[in-house]
């Protein structure tokens, strides 16, 4: 990854849940900032920023997602708010747990698909089903989202057990260019009528 390519930590907006926060406290930090901080290796100042202690290995193993999202917000920035935030954990030290997204904002069927990964020391403690529930309620107050979509490898037990929780339907196969074979997986946005 190059320097030119910039690295977004920083959004406008936040969802909160019970344990952990997704997103940043303090929205008020520019997103350039937090990209020179990160480029310059100045995790601690921008893990300042956003009221949260941010894990070398954290920005290690994101850099690329972090770098494909800033290109996202670059070629589209009303598509900030449907992309990457990260998973902070409310107690201790507030350490970031991890990241969940959309890909992008709905499309022409009004689907988004949601992604998501925890740092391995933060697995199979619930942040991760908190997290999605938290963002999916978030989104479903966009009439513009009829359906969210799940991509996920067979071999992922955890994330398969996560979306079967959570009412996803299997509706096919993809071939991903990185990832290789993932199960698709929907469920429908359910407004009440009142």
């Amino acid at each position: 990854m190059g320097a030119a390519e910039p690295i977004v930590v920083r959004y406008a907006q936040r969802v909160e849940h019970r344990h952990h926060q997704l997103g940043p406290p303090r929205p008020t930090a520019s997103i350039g900032q937090s990209h020179g901080a990160l480029l310059d290796g100045k995790v601690a100042e921008v893990g300042r920023a956003i009221s949260a202690t941010i894990s070398p290995h954290w920005l290690r193993d994101n850099a690329w997602l972090l770098a494909r999202r800033a290109r996202q917000i670059r070629d589209n920035p009303a598509a900030q708010r449907w992309l990457l935030r990260p998973i902070v954990v409310r107690r201790g030290a507030r350490p970031v747990a991890g990241t969940i997204n959309f890909h992008g904002g709905p499309d022409e069927r009004g689907m988004v698909e949601v992604g998501y990964v925890l740092l391995p020391r933060f697995r199979g403690r619930g942040y991760a089903i908190e997290a999605v529930r938290a963002l999916l309620a978030w989104a479903e107050r966009d009439p513009r989202v009829s359906v969210f979509r799940a991509s996920v490898s067979p071999e992922n037990e955890r994330s398969l057990n996560l979306i079967a929780k959570l009412g996803f339907v299997h509706v096919g196969e993809q071939l991903d260019p990185e990832d290789g074979l993932e199960l698709v997986f929907e469920l429908p946005v359910r407004r009440s009528s009142v």
